[in-house]
């Protein structure tokens, strides 16, 4: 071999590399919306350092428009991402819509970690038969968050809020008297959180097992008369959660308590109220309710490109513990696998709701939350429930007949 040509085999040599480093690197499109988002920004320079490889694209719509582009994505099969990020609320509808990957089957046989996870998130990412349609990433343990200054000024405590649901609705009215304040935004949150606590393992929220609709019901007319008895006392405002409206509800001191998940904390801290720092406190929910509010998951679309890095970077989002904390300290995520509920940072105090606790106080909700079924359905009827308890608010609709117009409008929508 000459002097020439050891460079020239060198250069040659160099060139082939760079051709295999070329082919190599995968870009992994993943789609998500805000805030959920930021789990995803935080992960890239963590992950990149594992998979130099691999380059993550993310791309971010409003709620709304993400799972309206995911649908037609799904149905279309174009602009479909490899990693598709998904609220439970649509779980079910992408599950039975047939164009999701089995996460539970091989290659990725997702079940064997089903131990590792908060026992009621893995029954969320299922479909009616059975198949993983995603893969948890963050849970919503509910949690009553309140406006502790306002509580004081018409000396109202924490017990008087969450002793039962009729102690809740009470003190409301001394908020109102004492303050000028709503209690809550919207009479609708009760009846919300009223016919998701209480169940057991397996049951539904709208549907039992057999796909018929759960209307027409003791628990539902609980939630409508509670809901109804809240608009009767002039606690609520009247605005819809994630509205204009609702928004400034907290920022102008007229909303003085919201129940909701306990990612609500980052939001009220970040963007909602951020100038209310100190003075907002976390408790249970009211009546010894423990209830699941939102949870976000992945899937990994059937048309999908790259779906052995896509199950790769899921694994790395839901299951490294690491990685689950800092989604918790980017955005107040509660972590759905269970070795990152037990880490100190939940030992924290959060400046924000005045030095508290609160994680604590959210792992206890998690750890007694039902696994409860979801239903390709569930929005329909979701939809279906709250514009006949609309009517009961505002038109002074009979709840029976309310109940029973709602359950026969399901049975013919879903004709199963």
């Amino acid at each position: 071999m000459t002097r020439l040509m050891k460079p020239l085999l060198l250069c040659a040599a160099l060139a082939m590399a760079g051709a295999v480093s070329a082919q190599t690197t995968t870009t992994l499109t993943v789609a998500s919306f805000p805030s959920f988002d930021l789990a995803v920004k935080a992960a890239i320079p963590l992950y990149k350092k594992l998979h130099p490889e691999v380059e993550i694209k993310l791309t971010s719509l409003a709620f709304g428009d993400h799972h309206t582009a995911m649908t037609t994505a799904l149905a279309t099969g174009a602009n479909v991402p490899d990693v598709m990020a998904v609220e439970v609320g649509f779980i079910g509808k992408f599950a039975e819509s047939g164009g999701l990957e089995d996460l539970g089957k091989a290659p990725y046989n997702g079940l064997q970690y089903q131990s590792k996870i908060a026992k009621f998130t893995v029954p969320q990412g299922m479909s009616g038969s059975g198949a993983l349609a995603a893969m948890p990433a963050d849970i919503g343990p509910g949690a009553l968050f309140y406006r502790k200054d306002l509580l004081d000024k018409a000396g109202v405590s924490e017990a008087d809020l969450t002793k039962s649901w009729e102690s809740y609705i009470e003190s409301g009215k001394k908020v109102k008297a004492a303050t000028g304040a709503y209690l809550l935004a919207n009479a609708v949150d009760i009846k919300d959180i009223y016919i998701r606590s209480g169940l057991k393992d397996g049951e539904g929220i709208f549907f039992d097992k057999k796909g018929t609709p759960l209307i027409n019901t003791p628990r539902f007319q609980k939630g409508f008369e509670l809901a109804k008895a809240a608009r009767t006392a002039g606690i609520d405002a009247k605005i819809a959660a994630w509205s204009n409206e609702w928004s400034e509800g907290f920022k102008r001191d007229k909303v003085a308590s919201q129940m909701m998940g306990a990612w609500l904390a980052g939001h009220l801290s970040n963007w909602l109220a951020p100038e209310s720092k100190g003075k907002w406190r976390s408790a249970q929910l009211p009546n010894g309710a423990f209830a699941s509010w939102g949870g976000s998951f992945y899937a990994i679309p059937k048309k999908a490109a790259n779906k052995a890095a896509a199950w790769d970077f899921i694994k790395f989002m839901s299951l490294d513990k690491g990685m689950q904390i800092e989604a918790f300290r980017s955005l107040d995520a509660f972590p759905s696998l269970i070795e990152a509920q037990s880490d100190p940072f939940l030992d924290q105090p959060i400046e924000y709701l005045g030095g508290q606790k609160a994680r604590q106080l959210w792992k206890v909700s998690a750890d007694k939350i039902k696994a409860i079924a979801v239903d390709k359905y569930d929005p329909v009827a979701n939809d279906v429930v709250n514009a006949e308890l609309d009517k009961v608010l505002e038109q002074n609709k009979d709840i029976k007949t309310a109940l029973a117009d709602a359950q026969e409008q399901v049975k013919k929508r879903v004709r199963r």
